[in-house]
């Protein structure tokens, strides 16, 4: 059998960069990661259930730190290649898709469907499926404009998707404490998990904050707030974070709806913040 090869590639040619490879590979290990946690997981027994759930979530958590970093280093570099979209796409398939399908459909949907185990699998199926196609049509558009995705994003980005589904579990285990396995909240996350699979590939245009440079000065008084609001979080992780985390995503699923309706300026101040300040110093 011949093996063909693609008209116009040549493999030695390829470029793949270290550092933002590493960073997805480092999102992709945690999304598997998080994935045997939940496996590991048994509702019928707290003293394993919870420490395995919280680790699942705190590897999809880290994941989407990854999935930042990755990009940025990437960009920061000037290192965007077309290997590294392909490959943080197919990480994120497995982090910020199957994974959090798969938590909902251990913790809620497998008890809820237990005489028709294939409802639960399907409802499930569903976010899985939104966010590969999500992710395919972010891959076509940035390779039909030449680009890395531009300034905005075409439906709800599946790391968002993730996180919220991901915070609100966590929130929901938080206020409920040891009777999350016999709660009536925890029914909420199937409705939230088919909402962001019809927003992930909607219409509806969210920011990327892609302008957001880390290497930009900052005036010293943001710096300072900035240094205090991260140090105050860490302290008070465990009381701070169930309440923090949801409604920064949750924030930024409703601004996907608010942002036609508010003028260019306050967009503009909202999303290029950096750009401002840029142009502020260097006058």
């Amino acid at each position: 059998m011949t093996i063909q090869s693609i008209p116009g590639t040549d493999s030695s040619k390829l470029r793949i960069y270290f550092l933002p490879n590493l960073m997805t590979a480092g999102n992709l290990f945690c999304g598997f990661v998080a994935l045997t946690k939940i496996v590991e997981a048994d509702i019928s027994d707290p003293a394993i259930f919870f420490p395995a759930i919280k680790n699942a979530l705190f590897f999809i958590f880290l994941a989407c730190i990854f999935d930042l970093l990755d990009g940025r280093a990437a960009r920061m570099g000037g290192s965007e290649s077309p290997f590294g979209r392909e490959f943080d796409s197919l990480a994120d398939l497995i982090s910020f898709g199957a994974a959090p399908a798969f938590l909902v459909h251990r913790i809620v949907l497998k008890d809820v469907f237990v005489n028709h185990p294939e409802i639960g699998w399907f409802i499930a199926s569903i976010y899985l499926i939104c966010g590969a196609l999500r992710l395919a049509r972010f891959n076509c558009l940035a390779a039909m404009a030449g680009t890395g995705g531009g300034k905005e994003f075409l439906g709800f980005p599946i790391p968002a998707a993730a996180g919220l589904v991901a915070s609100l579990t966590w929130f929901i285990m938080w206020w409920e404490d040891r009777d999350f396995a016999k709660g009536t909240w925890r029914y909420i996350l199937p409705c939230i998990l088919l909402f962001v699979s019809f927003m992930m590939v909607s219409e509806r245009k969210y920011p990327s904050f892609k302008n957001l440079d880390l290497r930009a000065t900052r005036p010293f008084t943001k710096m300072v707030i900035a240094i205090l609001f991260i140090g105050f979080l860490l302290v008070l992780r465990d009381k701070i974070l169930p309440f923090v985390l949801p409604a920064l995503f949750t924030a930024y699923l409703i601004y996907g709806f608010v942002r036609p309706r508010i003028s260019r300026r306050m967009r503009h101040e909202i999303e290029d913040e950096d750009e401002d300040d840029s142009a502020e110093m260097e006058r």
